[in-house]
């Protein structure tokens, strides 16, 4: 990589410049690249389809061959030219807790005999593009940032446009007008997994956009930018997150014929008592969950809410953390949720977190040590 930004030393060079001459897959020539440029050898620019280009200490750095520690790149940096359908399971490679980009860990969960990481990963090189439902807070997202360390993301919602995906122009600080480039450009030149959250939420219109991309063509047309083509790399995939229960969601049959896996995702309560959540929580989670599918109720805590509840609950105490778990649930479900929570817990009345009236100003709380103004400087 770093011979090659060398022997081009006026040129501005994108991922897919360098796969092509260097004939490696975009996840292992972007890891080079970002390497290089980590370690001052290398000089980036532009965000939309960044550039890379030689600097005073690449040569230097084309001399020598360093080997990167373990971990350093991402499982997606291996030849992807060549896709592979899997005929049979082998063993299972992800079985642990896996760490999210963000330090979250992420705990896998069988699908398919297999570790759900392990089988998003096999979908991805048979280029499977696959549709998660199920409630919100349920580890949709969470299972894809797992499964997928160089994943790019679009938070879809009524007001996504097309140029929320392809890009658009924006103005920099020279004040011209440059084109930049969104993140379905940016999957498809570095080949590279992206997730259309809420896609069900998106105007139809603007998803039709990112078809092309996916059928047999793999490719796009930018009008907004001279009406380039840009190709789909080999690594590029695309999966969709779908919350059925969300007020304006509609999975249109052109959605969903375009993901040929549809898996529901839903609360592993299993999880929850394994992550020392109140077994007694867990349990009234667990009884709403199955009136929600009797269709009794609308709302049952999932989770994410669940691990929201741990966290208050170490914080505020336990009354608060209840008191909180009811106040989150909509208001035509609330009196179940509290009813249910109440009978679990044996406390008379459990209502919404809610600010009381005024403390008086002697009971402020004090300096750890202190005894009040009254007495402060004078002996006892």
């Amino acid at each position: 990589m770093a011979r090659l930004l060398a022997d081009r030393p006026a040129d501005k060079l994108t991922i897919g410049d360098m796969a092509r001459q260097l004939g490696h897959s975009h996840g292992a020539v972007r890891n080079a690249a970002l390497t290089l440029v980590r370690r001052g050898e290398a000089d980036q620019s532009g965000t939309g389809q960044p550039q890379f280009r030689a600097n005073a200490k690449t040569a230097a750095a084309a001399q020598r061959a360093v080997i990167s520690p373990p971990g350093t790149h991402s499982p997606r940096a291996q030849a992807a030219t060549t896709r592979t359908t899997y005929t049979a399971a082998a063993a299972p490679k992800q079985t642990g807790p896996i760490r999210r980009a963000g330090g979250q860990l992420y705990h896998p969960r069988e699908l398919a005999d297999l570790p759900d990481v392990e089988a998003l990963n096999r979908l991805r090189d048979a280029d499977v593009p696959v549709l998660l439902y199920g409630p919100p807070g349920t580890g949709k997202t969470s299972l894809v940032e797992a499964a997928f360390p160089d994943l790019l993301t679009v938070a879809g919602d009524g007001d996504t446009t097309v140029g929320d995906l392809i890009g658009d122009y924006t103005q920099d600080d020279a004040g011209a007008y440059v084109f930049q480039y969104g993140p379905l450009v940016t999957a498809m030149t570095e080949g590279r997994a992206l997730l259309i959250d809420d896609a069900t939420l998106i105007s139809p219109k603007v998803l039709a956009a990112l078809y092309p991309a996916m059928d047999g063509r793999r490719q796009i047309q930018v009008k907004a930018h001279k009406g380039e083509t840009i190709k789909a790399e080999p690594g590029f995939y695309v999966v969709a997150g779908h919350n059925p229960g969300v007020h304006g969601a509609v999975l249109t049959e052109a959605l969903a014929s375009r993901f040929s896996v549809q898996i529901q995702i839903g609360t592993d309560y299993d999880l929850a008592l394994a992550l020392r959540i109140d077994a007694r929580v867990v349990r009234v989670a667990r009884h709403l969950a199955q009136q929600v599918e009797l269709g009794e109720l609308g709302w049952a805590p999932q989770l994410r809410e669940l691990l929201s509840y741990q966290k208050t609950e170490a914080v505020l105490g336990t009354k608060a953390a209840l008191a909180n778990l009811v106040g989150i649930a909509p208001v035509e479900d609330r009196d179940a949720v509290a009813d249910a929570v109440t009978k679990a817990v044996g406390i008379k009345k459990i209502a919404p977190l809610t600010l009381g009236k005024q403390l008086p100003a002697s009971a402020a709380r004090q300096p750890p040590g202190s005894t009040g103004s009254a007495h402060r400087g004078r002996p006892r």
